[in-house]
């Protein structure tokens, strides 16, 4: 058995975001006159596609050209309001007790990549990962299985030990589709239930996720 390799999932899981993304979206949908979510409310609708959560809100298919209007006005806010944002609890510690192990790890998000990257360093935890893929081209909001085959491909490990360590239901799809195990950590955009639904175990902290990854 080769050694394992983590790949991290981002937003809501190495990065505490859920309540910006939350008053993002309210900012967003204010002008629909939808009533603000709260995160349970909004974890109640979440899903990739995100436009497929729009919808979901709205309770009708998106017009031609909206969801590009409404992914950059959610991005206009959010990019504000994820400054008063920090790494997870405990995340810090996972990353380089792993990283002190010997063993590798790296950064896979759908967030643009110029902003992923610049983030990562300025929180201090780029050094800990092998690689850091964020959105480079396509639509946002989109799928990340083929993106995560992209990314194992690149970093050269057997998906067979790669552990994915994610916030949500893509996470899981992603690693089912190159054939990588998933830990999915309740602390992000998605409910405990939907997380259990996906067959992989679920964890209420990064220190648990990786424990588990360890085992």
């Amino acid at each position: 058995m080769g050694r394992k390799h983590i790949v991290w999932d981002w937003n809501g899981t190495l990065f505490h975001d859920i309540h910006a993304v939350v008053d993002a979206t309210n900012e967003v949908f204010r002008p629909y006159g939808l009533a603000p979510l709260d995160a349970d409310g909004f974890r109640a609708v979440y899903t990739r596609p995100v436009w497929v959560a729009y919808e979901r809100l709205l309770g009708r298919p998106l017009r031609e050209g909206e969801w590009e209007e409404l992914d950059r006005t959610f991005h206009e806010h959010y990019h504000r309001l994820m400054n008063g944002c920090g790494l997870t609890d405990g995340a810090l510690e996972v990353l380089e007790r792993w990283a002190e192990s010997g063993r590798s790890q790296s950064l896979l998000s759908m967030w643009m990549h110029d902003r992923l990257t610049a983030k990562a360093g300025e929180l201090g935890i780029d050094h800990h990962f092998v690689r850091i893929d964020g959105l480079r081209a396509g639509t946002p909001g989109g799928h990340k299985a083929e993106h995560m085959a992209a990314h194992v491909a690149a970093i050269g490990v057997d998906p067979r030990h790669v552990v994915v360590i994610g916030d949500s239901v893509d996470d899981a799809n992603a690693a089912r589709h190159v054939g990588a195990r998933a830990i999915l950590y309740t602390g992000g955009m998605t409910g405990r239930e939907d997380l259990e639904a996906s067959g992989f175990p679920v964890v209420d902290s990064l220190a648990e996720a990786v424990a588990l990854a360890d085992g």
